[in-house]
């Protein structure tokens, strides 16, 4: 029997309840599967860590997770630490750390949720955001000089090199290549940012000669957001820089009902360190321990961390429950307009994982 060692990272505010739900999740579908057995080990980085050590995670932290064969992360982000201090000092310096320079952001109407576009059916939002996650707008160059003068300045250099832009393109071509729709469109800024960008145009143009099965088309970020809402069943695999995947990604998962059910994943596809997996939603401080959080971003995070271990049949079955669950509005969380608890959607999810049959993978 495969046995693969998780760390979970809670992180700050209601990670530290959705990670734990999914947990409990994932020995349900262990202990179902009867294929594969999860280690987990806790580290309890972030803020609270942060107020007893000075820093988010331990200088040595990535040594401690190099050996895991995935990591289940909450969220990162405390009203009383400066936002780019708990983003840089441990979601980024896991991401970069590790060059998990793939992230994938499905999104899809599941069911019984109320989308907003309401003209909208299920089958026409149904997406994958690939997003370079490694450089771009968030590579982190830039400074700031003469702070409290009239003459302070400050940069943010977004930096693009040939091999992170190849290397992001052609995954998102394989990606799409793999989808049934096999299309993929790539979002750019080259009307306005006339250097890297359309550096990065030219390389789509290169690497789709390697892949003449797949239709592809361009779209600037401004016009791709009005596309997302008024022509949802143009768009299935959607690739873009850091930032502008950053924001898409957000308006992608409100389009299909909330950001609570939104999942991610940090890959490194040549598979050299672990990957990481996150629901998108962020802590939440605002209902932070009142068991109010949803928790199936974390469980579809789940889904594509087992998936990434190679378990099809597995990940297939967690879908299913989630589904199962979504579509019962008396189990519909907060944001989705209901009043169920955290513990009540994770108790519904085992339950159905206990008794129904798994579909055939």
């Amino acid at each position: 029997m495969k046995n693969y060692r998780i760390a979970t990272i809670p992180g700050d505010g209601i990670g530290k309840e959705v990670i734990p739900a999914a947990r409990t999740v994932l020995e349900s579908i262990a202990a179902q599967q009867n294929a594969f057995s999860l280690e987990f080990e806790d580290f309890d980085w972030g803020g609270d860590y942060h107020r007893k050590h000075g820093v988010m995670m331990p200088e040595n932290g990535l040594d401690a997770l190099r050996q895991k064969d995935a990591i289940l992360f909450g969220s990162a982000g405390d009203p009383d630490i400066p936002d780019h201090i708990t983003l840089w000092g441990l979601r980024l310096k896991i991401c970069q750390g590790f060059d998990q320079y793939a992230n994938i952001r499905p999104t899809r109407i599941l069911p019984g949720i109320d989308a907003p576009l309401k003209r909208c059916r299920p089958q026409d939002l149904d997406w994958v955001i690939v997003r370079e996650n490694s450089e771009g707008e968030y590579s982190g160059v830039g400074g700031r000089v003469h702070q409290g003068h009239p003459i302070e300045a400050a940069t943010d250099v977004s930096v693009m090199t040939r091999v992170g832009v190849e290397r992001i393109l052609r995954f998102a071509f394989k990606l799409a290549q793999s989808r049934p729709r096999r299309q993929l469109t790539v979002i750019t800024k080259s009307n306005a940012q006339r250097h890297a960008m359309v550096m990065w145009d030219e390389i789509a143009t290169e690497i789709a000669r390697e892949f003449p099965d797949v239709t592809w088309d361009k779209e600037l970020v401004d016009a791709a957001t009005a596309r997302m809402v008024n022509r949802p069943a143009s768009l299935d695999t959607i690739a873009a820089t850091n930032l502008h995947a950053d924001i898409l990604s957000d308006l992608a998962a409100a389009l299909a009902g909330s950001l609570g059910i939104a999942p991610t994943g940090n890959i490194d596809p040549e598979r050299r360190y672990p990957s990481m997996f996150e629901p998108i939603h962020g802590s939440a401080f605002d209902i932070m321990g009142k068991g109010l959080a949803n928790p199936v971003g974390s469980f579809w995070s789940a889904v594509l961390m087992l998936e990434h271990l190679g378990e099809p049949a597995a990940a297939a079955h967690l879908m299913q429950a989630i589904e199962h669950v979504t579509a019962n509005p008396a189990l519909h969380t907060g944001d989705l307009g209901g009043t169920a608890k955290t513990a009540e959607v994770t108790r519904a999810v085992c339950e159905f994982l206990a008794s129904a049959q798994p579909p055939v993978a």
